[in-house]
C-alpha cells in the first residue's frame, strides 16, 4: 500500500500538473474522513503520510481545554499534563491509532474527496497562472465551435470560451484554426476553471495597439478612450506625454502598416485613430474628423451637443444606420445632435421665438430689452432669477432700475404659478 500510495501522487502529480504536496494533502483529508466514519462518535483525527516511503500514521486527537463540553474531542488541562506538563490550552494531545484497511465503500469515499481537492488545487493553479494575464491578449487553437460559442485548446488541458457576443460578426472559423482573444474573466464552476476571451471588447483593440505600437509599451503615447462597433468600425482617442511625438502618426505607422494590421486582426474593421483633447468641444470636433464641423452648440444642463455641419456633409456625418455619430457620442459621453446649418438656423429662430413669447407675456418691459437679454443667452425666467445682479447690470443696454423690474417679475410669475400647480394638486 505504501508503494501504491506513493505511485498515485506521482502520476496524478504528473498528469495534472499539481505538486506532490496538494496530492499527498488531499489523500491525507481523504483517510482522515474514512477513519472517523469507523466510530460511532465524533472524534477528531489527524492523518500523517510520510512524503518519502509513503507510511501512514494515523492519530486519535483531543483540543486542551479549561472546560470539557465534547467530551469525544477535549480534555481538561489537568489530565492532558499527566502525560505531557508541557501542554497548555488549545494545544492537542494525540495517541496513535491504528490505520484503517479500506474497503469497497471507504475506497468510493476517499475517491471522492481526492478527486474533489486535486479538482480545487487545479482550479486554483490555473487561476493563478493566469490572473496575470487578465486584459492581456492569450492565443489558443480551436478544438469545438457550436453555435453559441467555441471551445480553445490553451494548452497544458485548459481551455478557453469564446461566447457567440465575443466574437466578430463576419468572423468564419474551423477547428484546428489559432485565435486571439483577450482574457476578460475567469470563474469557477463544478466543472472546474472556465476562462472567458473575447474579440469583440475595446480591450482586444487596446491591446492589439500595444503590441503593434512601441510607444505605447514605453508610455510615450496612450490610448484614452476606445468606441467600437465590432468588425466593423472603431475610433481610438490617443494623447502623448511627449510634444515631440505625434500620437495619431505613432499609431497610424508609415504608410498606415500599423493601424492597418490591427484592422486584418480584426476581420477588416475600420480604425479611426483621432487625437484627445481635454476639451469636450474639441474632442468631438477631432472625433468627427475628416468631416469638418461648422459649429457647435453645447447645452450643459441636458449634457448635450448639437452638431452643425454643411447638407453635403450631412450623411456622412450620421453614417450608416447612425454608426458614425453613435461611435463619437460613446467616445466622448454626450449626447450629439448632427444637423444641417439650414436645419440648425431654423431651430434656432423657433427657440428664439418661443423664449421672445415667453419674455413678452411675463415681463414689462419693451421688445428692445427682451432682445437684449435673449442675445445675452438668458432663455427663461428662473435663469432670469438666479443670475447675479452685477452680471445683469453688467449687459449693456440693462441698467440697475431694468435689472430689478425683470428679476422681480420673473420671481413674482413663478411664484404664483407655483401657487396655482399646488392648488391644483390639492383638489
Amino acid at each position: 500500500m505504501n508503494r501504491e500510495i506513493l505511485s498515485v501522487v506521482e502520476l496524478v502529480s504528473r498528469e495534472k500538473s499539481l505538486p506532490r504536496e496538494k496530492i499527498f494533502e488531499a489523500l491525507e483529508l481523504a483517510l482522515k474522513i474514512a477513519t472517523k466514519k469507523q466510530y460511532t462518535h465524533d472524534i477528531d483525527v489527524r492523518v500523517n503520510i510520510d512524503r518519502d516511503n509513503g507510511n501512514v500514521n494515523t492519530y486519535r486527537r483531543w483540543t486542551v481545554v479549561g472546560c470539557v463540553v465534547h467530551k469525544e474531542r477535549e480534555i481538561y488541562l489537568r489530565e492532558a499534563r499527566i502525560n505531557n506538563p508541557a501542554v497548555q490550552i488549545s494545544e492537542f494531545i494525540e495517541n496513535k491509532i491504528q490505520s484503517i484497511n479500506f474497503d469497497r465503500i471507504s475506497t468510493q469515499e476517499a475517491k471522492k474527496i481526492i478527486i474533489k481537492k486535486v479538482r480545487e488545487a487545479e482550479c486554483l493553479m490555473i487561476s493563478n497562472k493566469f490572473h496575470q494575464y487578465k486584459g492581456k491578449i492569450i492565443q489558443g487553437t480551436i478544438k469545438k465551435i457550436n453555435r453559441d460559442f467555441m471551445i480553445l485548446d490553451l494548452g497544458n488541458y485548459i481551455d478557453g470560451i469564446i461566447l457567440r457576443r465575443d466574437m466578430l460578426p463576419k468572423e468564419q472559423f474551423i477547428v484546428g484554426d489559432r485565435v486571439r482573444g483577450v482574457l476578460y474573466e475567469i470563474q469557477s464552476t463544478s466543472n472546474g476553471m472556465q476562462l472567458f476571451l473575447s474579440r469583440a471588447r475595446a480591450e482586444m483593440l487596446v491591446e492589439l495597439f500595444r503590441i503593434e505600437v512601441p510607444e505605447i509599451t514605453q508610455k510615450l503615447v496612450k490610448i484614452q478612450v476606445v468606441a467600437r462597433d465590432p468588425g466593423l468600425r472603431a475610433k481610438v482617442a490617443v494623447k502623448t506625454y511627449d510634444k515631440k511625438i505625434d500620437p495619431v502618426g505613432a499609431c497610424v505607422g508609415m504608410r498606415g502598416a500599423r493601424v492597418q494590421s490591427v484592422s486584418e486582426e480584426m476581420s477588416g474593421e475600420r480604425i479611426d485613430v483621432i487625437l484627445w483633447h481635454h476639451d469636450p468641444v474639441q474632442f468631438v470636433i477631432n472625433a468627427m474628423s475628416p468631416i469638418r464641423v461648422s459649429s457647435v452648440i453645447v447645452h450643459n444642463n441636458i449634457h448635450a451637443m448639437d452638431i452643425i455641419v454643411n447638407e453635403k456633409n450631412l450623411a456622412q456625418a450620421i453614417g450608416r444606420n447612425g454608426q458614425n455619430v453613435r461611435l463619437v457620442a460613446q467616445l466622448s459621453g454626450w449626447e450629439l445632435n448632427i444637423m444641417a446649418a439650414n436645419d440648425a438656423s431654423d431651430k434656432n429662430k423657433i427657440k428664439i421665438n418661443k423664449i421672445r413669447a415667453l419674455f413678452n407675456k411675463c415681463l414689462n418691459v419693451n421688445s428692445k430689452i427682451v432682445n437684449i437679454l435673449i442675445y445675452a443667452g438668458l432663455s427663461s425666467l428662473s435663469e432670469l432669477i438666479c443670475t447675479p445682479y452685477h452680471i445683469l447690470i453688467g449687459i449693456k443696454g440693462i441698467s440697475a432700475r431694468i435689472a430689478n423690474t425683470v428679476q422681480e417679475q420673473s420671481d413674482n410669475y413663478l411664484t404664483h404659478l407655483l401657487i396655482i400647480n399646488n392648488c391644483h394638486s390639492f383638489l
